[in-house]
């Protein structure tokens, strides 16, 4: 019902006409990306589809739930709590909060009072700098730690690793592997003082040490050697960090699965590895380094489905903590409407010595950076599905 329909000439406040546009472009968005993961589900098997809404709302909802709980300890109004986004299905009150189950299942949000006006009791933005700072950073922090539980679950469970080291099987000419010594023939044992088991082990540690002096343990014939080399941010085309082509030295696999005093730390240093090769990933593009491809749901949802045929579950709990990862890195960001974009304005605040800047401009940013995001997550869904109609998939 028009709240103003009584009313001969209306005249919306500005603060409601902002949330009438951020909830009109939010529902259009939505549609369209919900669109695209009914094209992908369409085209996938109903397992596929399931496990990658399973994953997606369990990652968002473990954030919401973060937020969520530092709230409530600080105080802060819950208004609601949500699975799915609108239009809702059902909601029930408990206390003060609202809990609601919602029909668009892409993952959960929180509305707490106040974000950005202190004047409203018990709001957010009533709160002390340093509380407010928790809250922001608890749903990014959440998703960080998960990762540890997923990679470690996913090391205990049963699952196939392959075996036999790796061999250098072709050095390009005027690179760094050509400057250490390495050689056609050479075993790897070791890169920056950690073994490598695998052609995987490889690859991951030579990345992890890009743009730093590396000793690299090699086997050539009877002799075991130690060689440095040095990691390229922006190798040319063809050719890895250190121009080497690397093979394993037999295509065989065993089933592992690890007991939990070992899984855990191994998922504790496998969730530290991925966050440092995804800087070294951002850095490496700004260094002219190849572009990262950008992958939006129904991308990810497409991925969901071709680790689900060919992998297992352990791969599936890798995906999803590389996607924790993904997510708690992104809210973390300074940007506009995100996480991190909140924040900021609070360390502004604290560094101008507790003067605000004005809930209303601080509200227009955020608006303004939310009808970016969503502009970016409909051309990212046209990409996404114009690449699958072509064939063709994220491993391509």
């Amino acid at each position: 019902m028009n709240q103003y329909a009584d009313h001969p000439e209306p005249q919306p406040e500005p603060e409601q006409s902002e949330i009438s546009m951020a909830r009109g472009l939010t529902t259009a968005a939505l549609v369209i990306v919900a669109i695209g993961l009914a094209f992908v589900f369409a085209r996938s098997a109903t397992t596929s589809a399931l496990l990658f809404v399973i994953i997606l709302v369990s990652l968002v909802v473990a954030h919401e739930l973060a937020h969520f709980f530092t709230a409530k300890m600080f105080g802060v109004h819950v208004l609601e709590f949500g699975v799915g986004f609108p239009p809702r299905i059902f909601g029930k009150r408990f206390g003060e909060t609202e809990y609601t189950l919602n029909w668009l299942p892409l993952g959960g949000f929180v509305r707490l009072l106040g974000e950005e006006d202190p004047t409203a009791p018990r709001s957010l933005a009533s709160k002390p700098a340093w509380q407010r700072l928790v809250v922001l950073a608890a749903g990014s922090v959440m998703n960080l730690i998960l990762p540890v539980v997923l990679f470690a679950f996913a090391f205990t469970v049963p699952h196939e690793v392959p075996t036999g080291r790796a061999t250098v099987s072709a050095v390009s000419a005027d690179t760094p592997a050509q400057a250490a010594g390495l050689k056609s023939g050479d075993i790897i044992l070791s890169v920056g003082g950690r073994e490598s088991k695998n052609v995987i082990d490889a690859g991951r540690l030579i990345r992890l040490n890009t743009g730093h002096e590396t000793a690299m343990q090699i086997r050539r014939g009877n002799e075991d050697l130690t060689l440095h080399v040095t990691p390229r941010w922006a190798p040319p085309a063809g050719q890895g960090p250190t121009g080497i082509q690397i093979a394993a030295q037999n295509s065989f696999t065993e089933m592992q699965a690890l007991p939990p005093w070992q899984s855990l730390p191994l998922g504790a240093q496998s969730t530290w590895d991925t966050m440092v090769l995804a800087r070294n990933e951002v850095l490496s593009w700004v260094k002219g380094g190849v572009r990262p491809q950008v992958a939006g749901p129904v991308a990810i949802a497409q991925t969901t489905g071709e680790v689900a045929r060919e992998g297992g579950l352990s791969p599936l709990l890798e995906l999803a903590a590389l996607l924790s990862i993904n997510l708690g890195i992104m809210n973390l960001l300074p940007l506009p409407m995100l996480d991190g974009g909140r924040a900021l304005f609070v360390v502004i605040e604290v560094l101008r010595r507790g003067r605000r800047i004005a809930p209303e401009r601080e509200a227009m940013v955020h608006l303004v950076g939310f009808v970016l995001f969503i502009t970016l997550a409909v051309v990212v869904t046209f990409s996404d599905i114009t690449r699958i109609v072509n064939g063709d998939s994220l491993f391509k």
